[in-house]
């Protein structure tokens, strides 16, 4: 149990970081290839931009998560807290909405990627596999939005949802999970 509470936990931070790092690799290895001994690696490209595209969409959910997106809370902590709570409900159904919508346009996608399989150039693999990617994020972005909303419900509801301290005097946001 402990062993799914931290992988549930850290799931977008392993993910970035191991994408991160098979990205260095990937152009470490074709710098190295290329000036040392002369040959071009024609899959780091593709390993690089693939990785990028992962490292993407787990950060945005990874944001979601901690509440790291931007937003203007000058003017949000300026409203009294219903007003406050309104504007980011608000903010935060319409992020929801898009949400729900990119899943099904990125679930239709990839039912045309299964339907019409795209092999890639240099690896030589389906593509269906790493646009999974568009799916996988914006669910993890929903799931995360609701779990914010569910911890601060937990807490009382009290404040703005999933609003960290600007003054340092509250903990992080890893009590979400």
């Amino acid at each position: 149990m402990a062993g799914l509470r931290w992988i549930m936990r850290n799931l977008e931070e392993l993910i970035c970081c191991s994408a991160l790092v098979i990205i260095a690799i990937s152009v470490f290895s074709q710098v190295i290839a290329r000036y040392i001994f002369q040959i071009a690696l024609h899959w780091t490209e593709e390993v690089a931009a693939m990785s990028m595209v992962w490292a993407v969409y787990m950060g945005a959910s990874l944001c979601v998560r901690e509440r790291f997106h931007i937003r203007i809370l000058v003017a949000v902590h300026a409203f009294p807290t219903r007003i406050g709570r309104f504007v980011i409900f608000g903010a935060d159904a319409i992020w929801a909405i898009f949400c729900v919508f990119m899943l099904r346009i990125s679930w239709d996608y990839l039912v045309v990627m299964a339907k019409f399989p795209s092999i890639s150039p240099s690896l030589g693999i389906n593509q269906f596999y790493p646009q999974t990617i568009l799916f996988i994020g914006y669910a993890l972005m929903l799931i995360r939005l609701g779990q914010t909303y569910w911890a601060w419900m937990q807490e009382g509801a009290n404040g703005l949802p999933g609003l960290l301290d600007e003054d340092g005097m509250t903990g992080t946001q890893e009590d979400i999970v």
